[in-house]
């Protein structure tokens, strides 16, 4: 049986480019060689594409200095087009060669913008390519913080009480603290509705802090949350599958070494811990995981993700926070953690991703 020919995209143009690269790396490495031919292509974060020629680049950073382009067509010739870049002698122009290679299937191993919300999801759709991951409305709307509040409203699953403010609003900044000091007591928490892993939000314990953390999420996003703060636990919970046949790991939980999980917790402080058997009742641990499946499943999700709670301290309330469907697979990441403790190792479950996306393009296809 031949092999086929699966490209992995990574980088991107997100804040978080170089956890991109790093899960990247862990996810090549998972791929059954025997299956598959393996190419990759990096996105520069300033939108260059780029054909890499080893995971040992990836991991040194050294592939951005590739002089070959590489970008998936848009048609549905399903080609990856490849362009030695071209060089300039004695002042002539010489361009490279150009030439094609035929594409099975698409990994996207992209966090935040212009990977996990929808876009590149988009581009493969058009080039009727079948992909590993959510489909690009799910990632759109599990990638905007205001539209999975609204998702998670409609299937009765508890989470923080917010105030949506639109970036224009700012003009009148006393109107906009009075209008969230009218609904919500401090501290509270800020966040641009469209941005990943933590980047931009702020906590506010005063009027002060909320007018800078406002200013600062507004310099992320158009649309920004001003959140209820909860005073919980942050527990994890790694669902893989599709509608009926998802599952739900066991828990996992972060202790953040700051004062709430933000990026710099998450990726610079190693006193942030990551525990996958934490102290919680079990009662509690099946409500986490029935949830992340009901949240799951309503956002129409495919293949994997993350799902966040909070567990209230004193009260013991479950509280939605995020879902992620693009995880993050680095040493710390909790979802390939969760799901080796809940028996499913990564070279199982990444495979069988890529099955998974030849299924929902084989099905989709008798559809049109």
């Amino acid at each position: 049986m031949s092999k086929k020919n699966l490209v992995v995209i990574f980088g991107g143009r997100s804040s978080e480019h170089e956890v991109s690269c790093i899960s990247a790396a862990t996810v090549i490495g998972a791929v059954d060689k025997e299956k598959y031919n393996i190419f990759l292509v990096g996105i520069t974060k300033d939108g260059q594409w780029l054909l890499v020629d080893s995971v040992d680049s990836i991991r040194d950073g050294s592939w951005r200095k590739s002089k070959v382009s590489a970008v998936i067509s848009p048609d549905k010739a399903r080609e990856l087009v490849v362009r030695e870049k071209p060089e300039e002698k004695n002042g002539v122009t010489e361009y490279g060669r150009v030439y094609s290679v035929k594409v099975d299937v698409a990994f996207p191993v992209l966090h935040g913008l212009f990977g996990e919300d929808g876009t590149i999801q988009g581009l493969f759709e058009m080039a009727s390519l079948p992909y590993v991951g959510c489909g690009h409305l799910s990632s759109a709307i599990t990638m905007d913080k205001f539209f999975t509040k609204v998702i998670a409203d409609s299937v009765k699953v508890d989470q923080a009480a917010y105030v949506p403010v639109r970036s224009f609003e700012l003009s009148d900044m006393d109107a906009v603290v009075k209008k969230v000091e009218a609904e919500k007591e401090y501290p509270v928490f800020i966040k641009p509705s469209n941005a990943g892993s933590s980047v931009g939000i702020s906590k506010a314990h005063n009027r002060e802090e909320l007018i800078e953390g406002l200013k600062l999420a507004a310099k992320h996003d158009t649309k920004i949350l001003v959140e209820e703060a909860i005073n919980g636990r942050e527990i994890e919970c790694a669902v893989f599958g599709y509608g009926d046949k998802a599952i739900a790991s066991g828990v996992g939980e972060i202790v953040a070494a700051a004062e709430f999980y933000d990026y710099d917790a998450k990726y610079n402080n190693a006193a942030s811990k990551t525990l996958i058997d934490p102290d919680v009742p079990a009662e509690k641990a099946e409500e986490i995981r029935q949830a992340a499946l009901k949240i799951y499943k309503a956002c129409d999700c495919f293949g994997m993700a993350r799902v966040d709670f909070f567990l209230e301290r004193g009260t013991d309330r479950v509280v939605f926070n995020e879902i992620n469907t693009i995880p993050g697979h680095t040493s710390i990441s909790m979802y390939p953690m969760l799901m080796e403790r809940a028996g499913h190792p990564m070279a199982e479950y990444i495979n069988e991703m890529i099955e998974m996306a030849y299924e929902r393009h084989k099905y989709e296809k008798s559809k049109n």
